[in-house]
């Protein structure tokens, strides 16, 4: 267990931001087809994404001349709000069919300011992803009332359009849990701080940067607070694309006012000689993309990110477990 108190004052929130792109990208050609077709369900409020099938994809496997290929959505701009949903991965083939619906639960009004982004990957042995193409459908004039519009239809693959294509793909999840422990003050009923508990316990399906070497962390910041003094990390475990920390980590001086502005950023990193590498993180907080009446890049929760901090506000002194995937994430740079 290790424990530490989050600044939280205003000046310590840090305006610059360091990109953490890493990828297989550019490395095969795009080519072939995929058929899909959308339809928002007015009854559920859902947009939903049929995918059919891809056909003439690039070979990721020259040699044998097939892929293992998946697709992967996102709703843009603001794809950490909605998360990425994917097909399962259909193995040795370059003509994959899926007939699987990928859902959003999104209002009619919203889905206009948004554009569809299908993007299809090969995911290797060692769970590393390349990029094999993507379409991208803006919605803000799409015609849903149309029939035509809700039928199959082909598209052609084509190389990036938005930086989504740079993400690494599948950077694994973290089991971890929460709890709010507030502290009451002698002789008040109310309480005016408490702690925020935070068990790391394992990390799943870590990716492999290094071949078949991992030697794994996970760090944790509370933001806005940037400082050195309140980052705590794990040891860092070895050999193991799954690895076991069980480490708690503890801040206190949370007000109840506090829950609502702050967030927990959780980074996993490969250690290697004197270098640290990215390999996904969570951001765990209210997702609102303000703190403290100002507007901040941090505050990008997805809806799954949303949901324990929210369960774990509601229910104090209570753990809160979850499972969550890994994403890529810009780092607030350390202040001193």
């Amino acid at each position: 267990m290790s424990k530490s108190v989050p600044a939280f004052l205003q000046d310590e929130v840090s305006g610059s931001v360091m990109s953490v792109y890493s990828g297989d990208f550019g490395n095969l050609e795009v080519k072939g087809n995929i058929q899909f077709a959308i339809d928002y369900v007015d009854s559920l409020k859902e947009l939903h994404v049929f995918v059919a099938q891809c056909k003439d994809l690039a070979a990721a496997d020259i040699k044998k001349q097939r892929s293992d290929p998946y697709v992967k959505t996102y709703l843009l701009p603001d794809k950490g709000k909605m998360g990425k949903k994917k097909t399962l991965v259909v193995k040795k083939t370059l003509n994959p069919v899926y007939n699987e619906i990928l859902r959003y639960k999104i209002d009619r009004q919203i889905l206009k300011t948004q554009k569809l982004n299908l993007s299809v990957w090969h995911r290797d042995t060692f769970k590393r992803n390349s990029f094999l193409g993507e379409v991208e459908l803006d919605l803000e004039t799409w015609d849903w009332d149309n029939k035509q519009n809700k039928q199959l239809k082909w598209y052609p693959l084509r190389r990036k359009t938005a930086p989504v294509a740079f993400e690494a793909e599948n950077r694994g999840e973290m089991k971890l849990a929460l709890q709010y422990v507030p502290e009451p003050m002698p002789g008040k009923k109310l309480p005016t701080t408490g702690e925020v508990h935070i068990w790391v316990k394992e990390c799943l399906d870590l990716p492999l940067l290094r071949g078949s070497h991992l030697n794994s962390f996970v760090k944790c910041t509370i933001l806005p607070d940037t400082s050195r003094k309140s980052r705590q990390k794990t040891r860092a475990v070895g050999k193991t694309t799954n690895p076991v920390f069980n480490h708690t980590m503890v801040y206190d001086g949370f007000r109840p006012g506090d829950l609502t502005e702050a967030c927990v950023e959780l980074t996993v990193w490969d250690h290697y000689k004197l270098t640290n590498q990215f390999l996904g993180g969570l951001r765990i907080g209210f997702g609102t993309g303000k703190s403290y009446g100002t507007e901040v890049d941090w505050m990008d929760s997805t809806s799954e990110e949303v949901a324990l901090w929210e369960k774990m506000v509601n229910s104090p002194n209570t753990w809160i477990e979850a499972t969550l995937p890994l994403r890529m994430l810009l780092i607030a740079k350390i202040s001193k």
